[in-house]
């Protein structure tokens, strides 16, 4: 075969490989996408699905719909994204904990990476120990002292796996296992299980600011290295006395493992778009949610850093779900 023709072949081969993925970049999105949460609504991680689905959906203009599949700590809805066609029309917006502490805790059907095309981290989320005006403690060394006097049975929501986790770091801390933890169906659930004062207590991913402000919960700490810009006069766990209480999590958008680069691209780039706009940061601020946005490689990073750090706690603590 002349030098000549075989160049023309290879040529002809390379662009017939090619137009499976112009076809997918030049025609997607064709239909309406769902949005999967693994909590129920009112949570962190629905939140902010509800803000970016809106943006997202007018950018790619198609319908991009939040479904909300919570149950078993994150697990149910992220397996459901874990399984489906890796088409680009069934996408995950998914917490830190499900993602990355779920599967080390339960059997799960899904690996934190291996089995998700990650597309964008969009936010950090960091969390404040609240309680119930009725709970008769301004500080956390108040309501420890109250935990430890056992005048009256003190119980924590907890509406995900990071929130127990931290939950019982907390009560090892601070020396009150008796404090009862209560399972909810997500954060936002478990934040107004103690507005209604079914529990005396949560740590709350910073949900309930609008409760916080309306006097309906009183904050006592936040679990973070520094304040909080959303609540400057609220101190830190280690101004309450506690060290190694610095404790965040992340919300971010991943599809099924083998959905097409071109599709993963452009997904990256129309959520850091998203996420550049004045409003959307001004929004997420408001509730202490910092921007975070980048590539799918630094959100994969993310999520293999989070993984082997949430799977050594456990092992080193020796916590059990549930205990």
């Amino acid at each position: 075969m002349k030098p000549n023709l075989r160049r023309r072949l290879m040529l002809c081969a390379a662009m017939l490989g090619a137009m499976p993925a112009l076809a997918w970049s030049d025609t997607y999105p064709s239909k309406p996408i769902r949005m999967v949460v693994p909590f129920a609504p009112g949570g962190a991680t629905d939140v902010v699905a509800r803000l970016i689905s809106q943006k997202l959906g007018e950018a790619l203009k198609q319908s991009v719909v939040v479904e909300n599949r919570p149950g078993a700590n994150g697990i149910i809805g992220t397996d459901i994204v874990a399984r489906a066609a890796p088409d680009g029309y069934t996408l995950l917006l998914n917490s830190a904990g499900a993602q990355t502490l779920s599967p080390v805790l339960y059997k799960a059907g899904y690996e934190p990476l291996k089995s998700f095309a990650p597309i964008s981290q969009i936010s950090n989320i960091g969390f404040v120990m609240v309680v119930h005006p009725s709970v008769p403690a301004k500080t956390v060394q108040e309501f420890v002292a109250l935990a430890k006097s056992k005048t009256k049975p003190l119980s924590l929501s907890a509406g995900s796996s990071m929130i127990e986790l931290i939950g019982a770091t907390f009560k090892s801390a601070a020396g009150t296992p008796d404090v009862v933890s209560v399972s909810y169906r997500g954060t936002g659930p478990q934040m107004q299980a103690v507005v209604a004062g079914e529990v005396d207590m949560t740590i709350d991913p910073f949900n309930g600011m609008a409760m916080i402000k309306a006097g309906k919960l009183r904050p006592l700490a936040v679990f973070a290295s520094k304040r909080s810009p959303a609540l400057p006069d609220v101190p830190t766990m280690h101004e309450a006395g506690y060290d190694g209480m610095a404790f965040n999590s992340w919300a971010g958008l991943l599809a099924p493992a083998g959905t097409p680069k071109e599709i993963v691209t452009r997904l990256n780039q129309e959520v850091n778009r998203i996420l550049a706009q004045p409003e959307i940061k001004q929004r997420l601020a408001a509730i202490d949610y910092e921007v975070v946005g980048g590539t799918p490689e630094q959100f994969a990073a993310t999520i293999a850093e989070d993984a082997a750090r949430w799977a050594k706690i456990v092992k080193d603590t020796n916590y059990k779900a549930g205990s």
